[in-house]
């Protein structure tokens, strides 16, 4: 089975090989790990934490799971203690088996389980017992025992511990150091000791023959085959398609079925990641990750053995937040094509747009770097230099009123004409925190033929265009109803095309009548710094036109987090760098978009009218 952790550090074999289990999880420090906390809450993902660089200067592995207990409000403990530390680091006391495992060879590769240090017994005895009074809160089993004046085995604490991780009550903390391989064989044992198996987790998928109703997958081999290509990597043999086996079994030589594009690949070569070495296998089964060669596919797709009709729930992905016209240095460079198609089919959240006024090809994500780390990829992978202009907020336009539209489209040639006229009117939607549509923005309330029933959605068609470039400052329209009443048509005028721009031509004359505004996006920042810095990062946020929402402060150290315009957090990273010595991190997530200040609009507004009188 392929594993995120060995194959970051070039094991060549993995415990993890020897049980199918569903491996959730991940290593992060700083600022990064509370983003990354907030998103295993979102998607109820069990977790084990590993306390690295132990061999570090000033170390101090049990102020971090204070911290933990603290910053990600996780009833967390230790399952081992450091065998010295810094320079002296030697390997780690278990603390559920009682015994101390060296870590010895040049990389210590090998691992020898010795007695326990008796100059350690006292501080691990400590720890133990704080280990199970933090477990005995969490786990009724355990408690029990406890209650009896029993001292439990090892076995019923490493059962305990399975227990209370699984159901997200509790987190085991393991430690050492990755560069010199101290404790990381133990981190492998832990996932297969402590978090689910495949037959432990609840994984449901849509069946798009029923209208998307939700069907249990069953981690069986004899099931029908269900799968979902979660990576890309373009490698020396071409496109190499990571897959995650839901359901079912996955040969060497089989067929699969695309399920969004409905079309079949034979499956040539199936193999199993060790790091960056293949190994080449027949069959992957439920539970197991595998990766496939010349199957073209994109990020996210679900394959199955064409059996089924399954799509596996698609994960959210929010409106782009930033924008950025690139072109390559020298002109027809033949492989910038290829590199954004690539980067399109691994993440969805990257897009790529051609805005034909300008000439010029938009690359839009979810923030500066997002877009710095494409531009970079570009040049060293594809070797293209290219030229980017300024980023560009992603703002949306949308409206605060009902507004009526009875509009015309009338055009005499010298052949037939066209003509349509249709009646109704607009009105806002309410703006969703999440960012999905929950409402239809079309409804046809047209009775009595009027309008045919074949010109309706040309109608749609039409009221979709013009939502596409609003009249305030060109960007997007959201979160608007089009309710289409009434109308008339001619025997001979009447075409699709005449209803389609009769709605697009309705719809810029309701638009200002509905009171417009712009809407830009407000992320959520999350700051961390030393304390004498508070003053100074919460006055910078302020001066950003931020909004408070928490201030959390510590020893050394704070933590705010904030509600700031995207449009005002440009050069952030330098300001923080410079305004705490380099000792300030942030991290930004998308919330949702706003309306802006009204003479933020109003810039905006004659901004855009310039441009457009330039081009002109």
């Amino acid at each position: 089975m392929w594993c995120r952790w060995c194959s970051g550090l070039s094991f060549n074999s993995c415990n993890i090989q020897q049980r199918r289990c569903n491996l959730q999880f991940y290593l992060n420090s700083k600022s990064q790990t509370i983003t990354v906390d907030r998103q295993m809450r979102r998607y109820n993902v069990p977790r084990i934490s590993f306390i690295n660089k132990l061999d570090r200067v000033g170390t101090n592995p049990f102020n971090i799971i204070e911290q933990i207990r603290q910053k990600l409000r996780l009833t967390a403990a230790a399952i081992q203690v450091p065998i010295g530390l810094e320079d002296n680091l030697k390997g780690v006391v278990d603390l559920v088996k009682w015994k101390a495992a060296y870590n010895e060879g040049n990389r210590g590769e090998k691992v020898i389980e010795k007695d326990i240090p008796e100059n350690l017994i006292k501080l691990a005895t400590e720890k133990r017992q704080e280990l199970i009074e933090t477990l005995i809160d969490v786990d009724e089993q355990l408690a029990e025992i406890y209650l009896n004046e029993e001292n439990p085995t090892s076995q019923q604490l490493m059962d305990a511990i399975r227990r209370a991780t699984i159901a997200n009550k509790f987190t085991p903390v393991l430690m050492g150091s990755a560069f010199k391989n101290a404790g990381v064989q133990h981190v492998l044992d832990a996932v297969c000791a402590y978090l689910p198996n495949p037959s432990e987790v609840e994984n449901n998928t849509l069946d798009i023959s029923r209208k998307e109703a939700i069907v249990p997958l069953i981690p069986y081999l004899k099931k029908p085959f269900v799968g979902l290509a979660f990576k890309l990597e373009d490698g020396k043999f071409g496109q190499l398609t990571y897959m995650r086996v839901y359901q079912g079994a996955l040969k060497k030589g089989s067929v699969v079925t695309n399920t969004k594009t409905s079309k079949k690949v034979k499956v040539p070569r199936l193999v199993r990641m060790h790091s960056n070495e293949m190994e080449d296998v027949d069959e992957v089964g439920a539970g197991e990750i595998c990766a496939m060669f010349g199957v073209e596919c994109s990020s996210g797709d679900t394959f199955t053995d064409g059996t089924v009709a399954y799509t596996m729930t698609s994960m959210f992905v929010p409106d782009s937040v930033i924008s950025l016209a690139i072109s390559p240095k020298v002109k027809d460079a033949p492989n910038i094509s290829k590199a954004l198609n690539k980067f399109q089919r691994e993440d969805p959240t990257f897009r790529v747009t051609y805005d034909i006024e300008s000439k010029e090809t938009i690359i839009s994500g979810m923030g500066e770097l997002h877009l710095d780390i494409y531009v970079e990829r570009m040049r060293r992978e594809y070797n293209v230099d290219c030229i980017t202009g300024k980023p560009q907020v992603a703002f949306r336009e949308t409206i605060t009123s009902k507004a009526k539209f009875d509009y015309t489209h009338k055009k005499q040639t010298g052949g037939a004409g066209q003509y349509g006229k249709i009646i109704g009117y607009i009105e806002p939607l309410p703006i969703i925190e999440d960012d999905k549509q929950q409402f239809p923005n079309f409804e046809n309330r047209v009775v009595g033929g009027h309008i045919p029933s074949q010109f309706i959605p040309a109608v749609e068609k039409g009221f979709h265009d013009a939502l596409e470039k609003g009249g305030l400052i060109g960007h997007p329209v959201k979160n608007v109803r089009f309710v289409l009443l009434d109308g008339q048509h001619h025997a001979v005028d009447s075409s699709e095309l005449a209803f389609r721009l009769a709605a697009q031509y309705a719809f810029r004359e309701a638009f200002f009548k509905a009171n417009p505004v712009v809407l830009e996006p407000i992320m959520n920042v999350s700051v961390i710094a030393p304390v004498e810095f508070q003053g100074t990062v919460i006055g910078n946020l302020n001066k950003r036109k931020g909004t408070i929402l928490d201030t959390d402060v510590h020893e050394d150290h704070f933590v705010v987090t904030a509600e700031v315009s995207l449009n005002n957090m440009f050069g952030y990273s330098s300001d923080l760098r410079s305004t705490t010595q380099g000792k300030g991190e942030f991290t930004m997530e998308y919330k949702t978009h706003q309306a802006v200040l009204p003479y933020v609009q109003e810039e905006l507004v004659n901004e855009y009218k310039k441009k457009r009188a330039a081009e002109k």
